[in-house]
């Protein structure tokens, strides 16, 4: 039998400034909003053009609303709504942890369909190059957690070699689900997310990277659901599935439909290009 791994007593606070702490499960928020603006700007220049580098940077602030709103409201509501109804204010005690991915995904969509409407843009071409950034902060997120020693997973056979007894999980070796998640739902959900969006033929599709990547996701998450813990508040719901595994069936079901939607629909034909250097995909006029 391999000895079990203790858990590494990383402190959750990064830094100390006086009376304020940054803690890391912050860090990965703004980390990752940061690193997917950037690569936002490059994949919206992509031919056919979705938005221009401008209107990217200025959806910083409409993601950032999008992801903290839909995701405090998305775990208020879908994981502890009797809880926050007879404690209003623990609402907005963010500090202490309490985030949903598909609130947050909820809040995102809402954010993109404001933003998309208010700069004339085509929703679905934008999602699209929205959503190839996103595993970055699923994947910055789950490493966090894994720091914060939170959402640990299920009992593990000791004698798996990563096996791992957590402070708060009691004496019993777990899986780590957390790293689990940030494998699939962050690195390798980017990875075919990105390798797909350099082809031309996908993005002149709108809606099939957005489909894609929500289908993705929902089979990741789905499937890192059978190693990771059900909230102690929570448990497993009928025909024991777990909150996440049902809140994962409408996106997957959405992310078909997109699909289909997407290769049943013309080609997008993108923004007009009036300078066909700002572009790293475009062909000189008389080429196209």
């Amino acid at each position: 039998m391999l000895p079990v791994l203790m858990f590494p007593q990383f402190d959750p606070v990064l830094v100390h400034f006086g009376p304020l702490a940054v803690r890391w499960y912050a860090l990965s928020y703004i980390l990752g909003i940061v690193l997917g603006i950037t690569l936002l700007r490059r994949l919206v220049l992509l031919a056919p053009r979705a938005a221009t580098t401008e209107q990217a940077d200025d959806f910083l602030t409409w993601v950032t609303l999008g992801v903290l709103l839909g995701g405090r409201l998305g775990y208020i509501l879908f994981y502890q709504p009797s809880y926050y109804l007879t404690h209003p204010l623990a609402m907005l005690e963010v500090w202490h942890g309490g985030m949903s991915f598909h609130g947050g995904a909820i809040g995102v969509v809402a954010a993109m369909a404001l933003f998309t409407w208010r700069y004339g843009l085509s929703f679905l071409a934008f999602a699209d190059r929205v959503t190839v950034a996103v595993p970055i902060g699923l994947g910055l997120g789950r490493v966090a957690n894994f720091i914060n020693g939170e959402l640990w997973g299920r009992e593990a056979p000791a004698s798996l070699p990563w096996a791992m007894i957590f402070p708060d999980g009691g004496p019993i070796p777990r899986h780590p689900s957390q790293l689990y998640e940030a494998l699939t739902e962050g690195l390798l959900l980017f990875t075919v997310l990105f390798v797909a969006s350099r082809r031309r033929s996908i993005r002149e599709r709108p809606g099939f990277l957005a489909g894609l990547f929500l289908a993705g996701y929902a089979c990741a998450r789905s499937f890192c659901e059978f190693f990771r813990e059900p909230d102690a508040f929570l448990g497993y719901l009928a025909g024991g599935i777990t909150m996440g595994q049902l809140l994962c069936i409408p996106m997957l079901a959405a992310g078909i439909g997109l699909m289909v939607y997407a290769r049943r629909h013309p080609p997008y034909a993108g923004l007009p290009v009036t300078d066909p250097q700002t572009s790293p995909d475009a062909a000189p006029p008389a080429q196209r």
